[in-house]
């Protein structure tokens, strides 16, 4: 029997295992990661897109820790484009169409190009554990793997990033096979060694739209998408002069109709969603196009985007089409929508469902409660996407390493991340359909902007060693450059002569004596950049810095324009701090507490929260059972 030792071993080899790899490759430990198909690293199963609203926040927090995603979007993306211009800077969203194909390649040679991490191509069938014969926090610690042929591989750390493949079946109609994505087996034997030993596990469901011919499609009756004509790349790492790396292409939108609804209508005795075959909860926001046109009755029209999939093949993605209806629905609904009258599939949409494991049985830190040394990241958590996957990969690999060294883990709270704000709602709300991460979902938003992710998350990168130095310097000057900057609008004036022709082309009213710069920047449509080089400010030394470093211009501008908005929030997260500083002890005895709910209590003993602002999160504890908690450590 083949016996083997990493520091690190980590199973799936989707964007969550390969964050998961990279960092904690980069601090310090020999890694293996393990996939079913090393062709197959981070490929897109469903939509080939990365960021989004909020998710392309998460893309740049992961970048600026130190992460791989926003480097290898950058060079595999074949559209980008800022998304919700048009409102606040709060939710302003970068997303990347990909090149699924250079994607998977890219990663490949990144993670065969990077130290310390041994590519293996195996199934994984068991967890090995041996439980702890003293009293300890935790009842069993983690020893290694075991694959299909028997091959043992001890490690101190396992991270489990198994997507959607534990126990798979794929549905298309009546049709039903076994595998996690269309061609790709199951993972059988890690939940059943996990359920052994005092595991819960549930069952999720996600979809996938069909892949059509781009030479059938008639492009005259859609509307043209195309990118942003000069974006801004996702990573610090990528080179403005480089970018984009790839030639750049359109999308497109079209609609469903009533035929459209009246065709897939007659498939619902034959979907597997409507028949019970489907027992995995599915995504909420989300939903398949049956789903879509069930619910929502009185919608005469869905959106159909149309998007291409790779730069070498004629493959466009049906976004918008998600669906598990049998194949001959799925031809003939689609050739209702404009522009698709005669289109050709390539693949049909199916449906996934698969094995997760309810959130309750993990720390923050993301280490199983149950097993010291063994943690959960992406989808076995029940989020969806690829985003809130790797940000959860990014933060099990630095905790695991941590872990070896001996060290506090990172948590991330809700005011300085999206990852933060991802993974307590994963803990605290554990929710049982897939979770996916919007703007709204962070009641800090206005300060967790994807713009000022390097800001709030570099130096913590650095610290851990996964950012190198010339990027946390580049933080240090464009820091002080700020501070320089708005010392300098709030302090220094302009005169009507200087500003009022600009103003008046904005259709702005013109000042009678001179305002200074900063009430200017406040109005609306003022830029910065177009005063700093109005006369008598150009020749200024600094001003000429802040012209040639737009990142921290454009800062300025924003923490000035939304100044009292910014300081609300700073006040409401220094009210939010308190609570989270007042710590529970790890063996408080909430049944003690006789004015509990029982609901209360049961999510307390399960969840176990380490403080009171994160027992105030958990869904189902009231603000009495709040007051109850602390009248009681105060004894």
């Amino acid at each position: 029997m083949k016996k083997i030792k990493f520091d690190i071993i980590i199973v799936g080899g989707g964007h969550a295992g390969v964050e998961a790899a990279f960092a904690s490759s980069k601090m310090g430990f020999d890694v293996a990661l393990f996939t079913m198909d090393i062709n197959a690293l981070c490929r897109m199963s469903c939509n080939p897109a990365i960021g989004g609203t909020a998710k392309g926040h998460i893309v740049k927090e992961i970048d600026a820790l130190g992460g791989s995603m926003g480097f290898l979007a950058d060079k595999t993306g074949i559209q980008f484009k800022m998304l919700n211009i048009s409102k606040g800077p709060a939710v302003w969203s970068p997303r990347c169409q990909s090149d699924k194909v250079k994607h998977s390649e890219e990663t490949l040679n990144l993670i065969e190009n990077t130290t310390d991490i041994k590519l293996i191509q195996n199934l994984i069938v068991e967890i090995l554990v041996e439980e702890y014969n003293n009293n300890n926090k935790y009842k069993y610690f983690v020893k290694g793997v075991r694959t299909e042929n028997n091959e043992i591989y001890y490690s101190k750390c396992v991270i489990l990033t198994a997507g959607t493949f534990l126990n798979a079946i794929m549905h298309t109609g009546k049709t039903v096979t076994e595998g996690g994505r269309i061609g790709e087996r199951a993972a059988k034997g890690i939940t059943e060694s996990l359920e052994k030993i005092g595991f819960e596990s549930g069952r999720l469901k996600t979809g996938t739209p069909p892949r059509l011919d781009i030479n059938t499609i008639d492009f005259s009756k859609v509307e043209v998408h195309p990118g942003d004509k000069n974006p801004d790349p996702f990573s610090l790492k990528t080179p403005k002069s480089d970018f984009p790396y790839l030639p750049q292409v359109d999308c497109y939108l079209t609609h469903t109709n009533e035929n459209t609804h009246k065709v897939l209508r007659s498939g619902f005795d034959d979907s597997p969603l409507f028949t019970g075959r489907i027992k995995g909860v599915g995504p909420r926001y989300c939903p398949s196009i049956e789903d879509k046109i069930s619910r929502f009755k009185d919608k005469s029209r869905h959106q159909i985007f149309l998007e291409p999939e790779t730069l070498n093949r004629n493959t466009i993605y049906m976004n918008g089409f998600s669906t598990s209806l049998p194949a001959e629905i799925q031809e003939k609904a689609a050739r209702t929508v404009p522009g698709l009258e005669r289109v050709k599939f390539l693949k049909y949409g199916y449906a996934v469902e698969y094995d997760f494991f309810p959130t309750y049985q993990i720390f923050l830190s993301l280490e199983t409660k149950l097993v010291s040394g063994l943690f959960f990241a992406g989808q076995i958590n029940g989020t969806s996407g690829y985003e809130e996957a790797a940000g959860q990969g990014i933060i099990a690999g630095i905790n695991a390493a941590l872990k070896l060294k001996n060290k506090p883990p990172l948590i991330l709270k809700r005011n300085e991340a999206y990852i933060g704000v991802l993974i307590d709602d994963l803990i605290n709300k554990c929710p049982v359909e897939p979770y996916r991460m919007f703007t709204s979902s962070a009641e800090y938003r206005l300060v967790l902007r994807q713009d000022n992710a390097d800001m709030r998350l570099i130096e913590i990168g650095y610290s851990l060693g996964l950012v190198e130095k010339k990027y946390y310097d580049n933080l240090i000057e464009k820091k002080n450059l700020i501070s320089e900057g708005l010392k300098f609008i709030r302090s220094n004036t302009i005169n009507p002569g200087v500003i009022n022709d600009y103003l008046i082309k904005l259709s702005s009213s013109p000042i009678t004596q001179n305002e200074f710069i900063s009430n200017i920047v406040k109005r609306n449509n003022v830029k910065l950049k177009d005063l700093l080089r109005l006369n008598g400010l150009a020749d200024n030394l600094l001003t000429k810095k802040l012209l040639d470093f737009p990142e921290a211009m454009n800062q300025i501008e924003i923490e000035t324009k939304y100044e009292g908005y910014i300081i609300r929030q700073n006040e409401q997260i220094d009210a939010f701090s308190k609570n989270e500083n007042i710590i529970i002890p790890d063996n408080f005895k909430y049944e003690k507490i006789k004015s509990l709910s029982t609901e209360a209590l049961d999510k307390l003993i399960k969840i176990k929260p380490k403080s009171i602002g994160q027992a105030s999160r958990i869904a189902g504890v009231n603000p009495s059972d709040i007051t109850a908690i602390l009248i009681y450590m105060r004894g």
